[in-house]
């Protein structure tokens, strides 16, 4: 597994909806995943640590974990099937580790709020082709989109 960050999320004009851009650490490997715009708004204000007016379900959640003494270890994401993403949430209680299913772009939007690490199973990135397009979009941020507004 490796170690991913929340490089960029752009918007995607042609389908019109956001693309959350994750980047390895050693910046080797990009990984690009769509995801909504409410998704896309958490995920960006979870990564600035700005928190809301009022808490949103990632903060409610992250709110609840909280209380209950549960601590968010890490976000995985496990596999990709059919250009669908799966992540798991690990957990730990007092009394045992657990993790939970969950969409990679709500598991990253509670692990940024809880400081959490990000990674990415090996045979999910032998499953995705190289991405130059996205490459060379991060080298243009003056073509990608905030969705903070």
């Amino acid at each position: 597994m490796l170690e991913f960050e929340v490089r960029e999320i752009i918007f995607d004009g042609m389908t019109k909806s956001y693309i959350l851009i994750l980047q390895d650490l050693e910046k080797e490997h990009t990984l690009p995943i769509w995801i909504g715009p409410f998704e896309a708004q958490s995920i960006s204000m979870g990564r600035a640590n700005q928190p809301p007016e009022r808490p949103q379900t990632h903060d409610l959640f992250n709110a609840l974990l909280e209380h209950l003494d549960v601590k968010v270890l890490s976000v995985v994401i496990s596999r990709v099937e059919e250009g669908t993403f799966y992540a798991a949430l690990h957990l730990l209680s007092k009394d045992s580790e657990f993790s939970i299913d969950a969409r990679p772009s709500d598991a990253i939007a509670v692990a940024l709020r809880a400081k959490a690490p990000i990674f990415v199973k090996e045979e999910v990135l032998d499953q995705m082709p190289d991405a130059p397009d996205f490459r060379q979009l991060l080298d243009h941020p003056e073509e990608s989109d905030s969705p903070e507004s």
